[in-house]
């Protein structure tokens, strides 16, 4: 149905891919070419160049996966992206880039409306300023770790690749006007880190834990922190416990999922 003046159309949703196999960029290509209301308007095949195809081109989603080869991942991505700005310092005018110094300048108006011939800025062209590109994760991933660093980097939402296509659309809509949506398998991790949050360990612990970490036997932890044998064997009883796990292998495995380890 053809929009009538009084319901305007709306603009698509402009899209920026990310990922690094380019047999699964030319299938969403393919895919969200058949939605209504979305357009891609440009490909990136590793991390590096969605951050500068984002500063040029102002997106208003970018589909992101977290595994992008060689150079920086998806996450670091997603905190680059989710950083840019475009709008100017107060202290510099447009025109020029001169710092503003409280006083006018010669011949010009001190009224506030704009010079003769000279456009009015208005509110949306502000708004446009500082806009900035929101990433919706698309991805094969779904570790607490990884949700938990997309989010925190600035991801808007997290889907999976096994996802319906329906689903993705929606996503990236609500992605668009800066809605969260996640995928229930997402959602559910999530949700259990909240109820269950991260065990507490003592520095003591960290320490041990960091060195066992390097795949260092007892006693070589033993020389390296200063302290006896005896001493280690109870600190390791006690992350096993804190952990849930009974092996050194478990809780290595568990600490760096919960990002107890750098």
């Amino acid at each position: 149905m053809t929009p009538s003046a009084a319901e305007p159309a709306h603009s698509p949703v402009r899209v920026l891919l990310c990922d690094d196999h380019a047999v699964v960029r030319a299938g969403l290509l393919a895919l969200l070419s058949s939605a209504h209301g979305i357009e891609v308007i440009g490909e990136a095949g590793n991390g590096e160049e969605a951050v500068v195809m984002a500063a040029k081109l102002r997106p208003d989603v970018v589909l992101m996966d977290l595994q992008l080869g060689s150079g920086i991942d998806g996450i670091e991505a997603t905190r680059r992206i989710t950083g840019l700005r475009t709008d100017r310092p107060e202290t510099e005018r447009p025109e020029t880039g001169r710092p503003t110094t409280g006083r006018p300048e010669p011949g010009r108006p001190t009224t506030g409306r704009p010079e003769p011939g000279r456009p009015e800025t208005g509110r949306a062209d502000a708004d446009r300023d500082r806009t900035t590109p929101h990433v919706l994760v698309l991805t094969t991933y779904d570790t607490d770790a990884d949700i938990t660093r997309a989010i925190e980097a600035g991801a808007t939402g997290y889907l999976l690749k096994a996802e319906r296509p329906e689903e993705l659309f929606s996503a990236i809509r609500a992605a668009a006007q800066g809605r969260s949506t996640l995928s229930a398998p997402v959602a559910h991790r999530v949700l259990a880190q909240m109820r269950s949050p991260r065990p507490t360990l003592t520095d003591r612990e960290l320490d041990i834990l960091g060195q066992l970490a390097r795949g260092l036997s007892n006693r070589e932890i033993a020389r390296a922190l200063f302290i006896s044998e005896a001493t280690v064997k109870t600190h390791l009883g006690r992350i096993y416990d804190k952990l849930g796990v009974d092996t050194r292998a478990g809780a290595v495995s568990v600490a760096k999922e919960q990002r107890l380890l750098p």
